[in-house]
């Protein structure tokens, strides 16, 4: 490829519609988007100026589950479901940084992911990162590739980042979380995090950004996701907004509470 040409893509990935995780990417500062997502996430913001920092307070609220997961719970094995494109602090990074022999994967279905997959598989010498190319809904693949890096007889920590609220049927969404749990050891632990709105033209603005062709985002209420947790041991502080849990000197604030999450045991 001669210098400043553009690295040719897969055929499914289309540049001209915006894509979620890119426009994620965007609002993290990323590189790994388009005009298009860059169009879609200025618009956004434009609209609705906090949503760069529920962005970044998601990110965060995972840097400190999976810091916590690591360091307090001894955990060692972490399977990432719904990755998205590789920004900072990925989970991989968090805990191999605390526990160098980390094993790790990651599962998603996104062609732009794939192309970027070489920044999620580093790893320590000591540990291991993999990759699963599947959707999160076929839990049978993504236990059965987790499987070849992962000793699934042995704690794992599920991490389900906000990602939720693209399976747009409640039951479907719920039915994905209790399978997955049901087939993991006990000591096992379930970090999940999902949106809602911060207020009224929060939710107005999705509704457009829903309408405009993009992958949907669909937002729930904690009192309806709390139940992703049912017979699980929830850690404290329990269910809280993104930047109430656990809060450390790296956490910022914001009066919108647009996220919420926990951490719980599998007994």
């Amino acid at each position: 490829m001669s210098a400043g040409e553009e690295p040719q893509l897969p055929a499914r990935i289309d540049t001209s519609v915006a894509h979620s995780a890119r426009v994620w990417n965007y609002w993290l500062g990323g590189k790994d988007n388009f005009a298009a997502d860059r169009a879609a996430g200025d618009a956004y913001r434009e609209k609705y100026p906090l949503i760069e920092t529920f962005a970044r307070e998601s990110r965060d609220f995972l840097r400190r589950t999976v810091t916590y997961l690591a360091r307090d719970a001894g955990i060692r094995q972490f399977l990432d479901l719904g990755a998205g494109l590789p920004t900072v602090d990925n989970t991989h990074e968090v805990a191999q940084r605390l526990a160098p022999e980390s094993r790790i994967v990651y599962v998603d279905h996104d062609p732009l992911v794939l192309l970027h997959v070489h920044a999620l598989l580093t790893s320590t010498p000591e540990g291991a990162t993999a990759y699963v190319e599947a959707d999160m809904r076929d839990t049978d693949a993504v236990l059965d590739g987790a499987a070849q890096t992962l000793d699934l007889s042995e704690p794992v920590a599920l991490v389900i980042s906000d990602v939720l609220g693209h399976i747009v049927d409640w039951d479907e969404a719920l039915s994905l979380v209790r399978r997955l749990v049901d087939r993991l050891p006990s000591g096992s632990h379930l970090a999940l995090s999902h949106s809602t709105a911060g207020d009224e033209t929060h939710r107005a603005v999705q509704d457009e950004y829903n309408s405009s062709g993009a992958i949907p985002y669909i937002f729930r209420e904690p009192e309806t996701t709390v139940a992703f947790f049912d017979g699980l041991r929830m850690v404290e502080p329990g269910m809280v907004s993104w930047p109430n849990w656990r809060p450390d000197e790296n956490t910022g604030t914001t009066t919108a509470r647009a996220g919420w999450g926990a951490v719980a045991r599998i007994p």
